[in-house]
């Protein structure tokens, strides 16, 4: 009965044109990457480091497979008479040589040129809209990954269960492909990392920030880094100014630099200015917004405040990453350091490619990218890939049948290791503190 479902299923589904991701992911990049960083191979083998770039991207595409059913099932491997399969220790020494270099150039790569493609279409009063937010991801708690990455600190000495690998990501807002981003140890603060990320904001652009990132050398470099580079940003409750024009609820304002922060950075003023717009939520609730965008003609108050309400879609974006494509996995799955950043850039690049073809889609359907299901998407370009391989490998159902059962019975003979680490249950991160009652204690 199996094989006569399977019968049906081919004979029905024909492949897919796939080689539009060909396009927007082509070799020539791939090949760049390897010669960049100076992974390429130099002895013959099944996974020469260009088959290992894709390995580590399809590797982000089906998170919920192991290392070796993603080489079967894809055939990424090149093929060789006498052995079929690639040995689990094999890719994992091929994932080693290559190292984190060449995904994170691909990574760099593509990202410049996809969120470049269809910009006019989806700008906004001419301009670039992006938002630039900070997250985390958990690895495995390994000593190697903990002395790297570090771990948030609770009160009461207090440490977390896992190692924490803290990021900011740079993001157009209309279509969600992350521009650039930077990744590194738990401990360095995000204001720093949002520095390293400056250079990559393009001109003729807006760029919306959290209130954490309220700082006037991040402010005053990006308006100085660039031309027409704009900025919007939501004031704390405790930042002073003093009012030097316009009005009660759209006034010009002029804050002073601190000394500490010109003590660092002495190219800073003495002073800097921005727009202060007051806006009121539906929940009658009072935000003042502080922007560059001084051209009340061109940018009405709400249209400042249409750009900061769509920063929080943002936050979708890391869900898509963590909860979609990495399956809501606790940790990462590698357990280098290197191994970790290689993941880390491998599924931005990943996410990246789902999140143009849901771009192109959109200009198709002329609606915006956001109206279009991620997890949708996601799941066919999954399905698609993987009988793109099947049909580009195999052609016929028979051969794909006994490439089945060989992988099957080579399953069966994997032995898995003995325990290495000492057996020890570990804390599961909780949302919410706990709180202890004194009837509980009776």
């Amino acid at each position: 009965m199996f094989d006569d479902a399977l019968h049906f299923l081919a004979e029905m589904l024909e492949a897919p044109d796939w080689g539009r991701l060909g396009q927007h992911l082509p070799f020539e990049w791939v090949e760049e990457a390897i010669a960049c960083t100076g992974a390429a191979s130099i002895r013959k083998r099944r996974l020469p480091a260009e088959q290992v770039v894709w390995l580590v991207v399809a590797l982000a595409l089906y998170r919920h497979k192991s290392v070796g059913e993603v080489l079967d099932d894809l055939e990424l491997a090149l093929p060789d008479a006498c052995v079929r399969h690639v040995s689990k220790s094999a890719a994992a020494q091929a994932r080693q040589r290559l190292g984190a270099q060449p995904l994170h150039w691909l990574f760099q790569k593509s990202a410049l040129a996809w969120s470049e493609q269809d910009r006019q279409a989806y700008a906004f009063k001419g301009l670039q809209l992006l938002a630039m937010d900070g997250t985390t991801l958990r690895t495995h708690d390994l000593p190697e990954l903990r002395d790297h990455f570090g771990a948030q600190n609770y009160v009461g000495a207090t440490v977390a269960s896992y190692p924490q690998v803290r990021g900011v990501t740079l993001t157009t807002l209309p279509t969600h492909v992350i521009r650039d981003a930077v990744f590194g140890p738990y401990g360095i603060n995000e204001m720093l990392y949002a520095k390293q990320l400056l250079p990559s904001i393009p001109d003729n652009s807006i760029t919306v920030f959290d209130r954490g990132f309220l700082s006037a050398e991040i402010l005053c470099g990006l308006v100085a880094g660039g031309a027409s580079r704009h900025f919007v940003i939501p004031a704390k409750s405790n930042t002073k100014w003093e009012v030097i024009g316009g009005e009660p609820h759209d006034a010009m304002v002029r804050m002073r630099v601190s000394p500490q922060a010109r003590a660092k950075c002495p190219e800073l003023p003495e002073f800097w200015e921005a727009r202060a717009i007051t806006a009121i939520d539906p929940q009658a609730r009072q935000r003042i917004l502080l922007t560059s965008l001084t051209d009340r003609r061109r940018f009405k108050p709400a249209d400042v405040v249409a750009c900061y309400d769509k920063r929080w879609s943002i936050e979708t974006s890391y869900r898509e990453l963590k909860q979609s494509m990495l399956g809501m996995a606790l940790t990462l799955r590698s357990k280098t350091v290197s191994g970790v950043y290689q993941e880390i850039w491998g599924t931005l690049t990943a996410y990246n490619l789902v999140r143009l073809e849901i771009a192109k889609a959109a200009l198709t359907a002329k609606c915006a990218p956001t109206q279009v299901s991620f997890v949708r998407a996601f799941h066919i370009i999954q399905f698609e890939l993987h009988w793109a391989a099947v049909v580009r490998a195999y052609g016929k159902l028979p051969a794909y049948m006994k490439h089945l059962r060989a992988r099957l019975v080579n399953v069966l003979n994997e032995e898995r290791p003995g325990r290495s680490y000492d057996r020890a249950v570990k804390a599961k991160p909780k949302r919410y503190a706990v709180r202890v009652l004194k009837r509980d204690l009776n």
